[in-house]
């Protein structure tokens, strides 16, 4: 994976420049520019409609931006949208199959729409791909009695059925049950481990901060924030705790170190750092003389990030 933000640009698997899309007087795409590293598993986030499937129908070609370019694959979009779409697996809106047929069966009705591919190799495709998503012990089973996690990995073996260098999932995890959500996300991780870039749009940011290595927010339609993930939380502000019975003494001492948004808690303050370090405000503390029992800094989530970034909030959980 790029080590570097020059480099991710160089060996980037999806890139878009001034991305812009409009709907009558609303502009639901402004001036997007994604990078998206090769091998990644970038978390694409935001609200319901924040911008975040408009964008992903431009990188697929499904609808024309009104400015701006989109590269995928090295390839640009729509110029080279033939050669370029048979190395992307999507997943989007949920599967829909057969109910009545096998997963197997699914899989080798979708593989003969294919007028790209052998025929005589349809049966290694679909064994290949229901192995990849761990649907081989499923295989003959009927479509109606697969669980909401295993719809989800046909849909992803549906994807699969020939080789990919980039899957997007749209909402992925969308109304699946705890085990399902497991399921998906377990498989996502395998994916990216075997070398494959995923992009999974989605507005669950619990979800996505256990499975992303990059993410992007956007915001009415705006891309606010993005990066690795430890750069994107490394740039939004720690949350400092301070236990102490002499909390207007602290919330001075705090104020004037630059701690921001001081709010009361049980026993004490709690408040965003902003360059100031932990050792450091205890020390002032001490040497103001207030009484400090307790001290602890949290890691900002993708929750706070997007608050802050935003004054917005969304679904964190399934």
């Amino acid at each position: 994976m790029p080590a570097s933000s020059a480099e991710a640009v160089t060996f980037a698997a999806i890139r878009t420049s001034g991305l812009t899309r409009r709907f009558g007087s609303h502009t639901a795409v402004d001036s997007v520019d994604l990078v998206v590293p090769r091998g990644a598993v970038y978390g694409f986030l935001g609200p319901n409609g924040s911008g975040k499937t408009t964008t992903i129908r431009m990188l697929l070609g499904l609808v024309a931006p009104h400015a701006g370019e989109v590269e995928v694959l090295g390839g640009v979009i729509p110029r080279d949208a033939r050669e370029v779409l048979a190395g992307v697996g999507v997943l989007v809106e949920g599967p829909a199959f057969h109910p009545y047929l096998s997963g197997a069966a699914n899989l080798r009705r979708l593989d003969a729409f294919d007028a790209t591919v052998d025929p005589r190799t349809r049966s290694q495709r679909v064994d290949e791909a229901l192995h990849r998503v761990g649907l081989t012990a499923a295989a003959g089973k009927r479509y109606r009695r697969y669980s909401l996690g295993m719809k989800q990995r046909l849909g992803i073996a549906a994807a699969l059925l020939r080789p990919r260098d980039l899957l997007v999932l749209d909402e992925p995890t969308n109304g699946l049950d705890p085990q399902g959500t497991r399921e998906v996300r377990s498989l996502i991780r395998a994916l990216a481990a075997d070398g494959t870039t995923v992009f999974v749009s989605s507005h669950l940011l619990s979800e996505i901060e256990q499975v992303a290595s990059h993410v992007g927010i956007m915001g009415a339609g705006r891309l606010v924030r993005q990066g690795s993930l430890d750069e994107v939380l490394g740039g939004a502000a720690s949350l400092v705790r301070v236990t102490t019975p002499d909390a207007t003494a602290a919330a001075a001492v705090l104020t004037r170190l630059g701690v921001k948004h001081l709010t009361d808690v049980p026993d004490g303050l709690s408040g965003q750092l902003a360059g100031v370090k932990p050792e450091e405000l205890v020390a002032a503390l001490v040497k103001e003389g207030v009484a400090v029992r307790g001290l602890s800094v949290e890691r900002p989530t993708l929750e706070d990030l997007f608050v802050e970034l935003t004054g917005e909030s969304f679904d964190v959980s399934a």
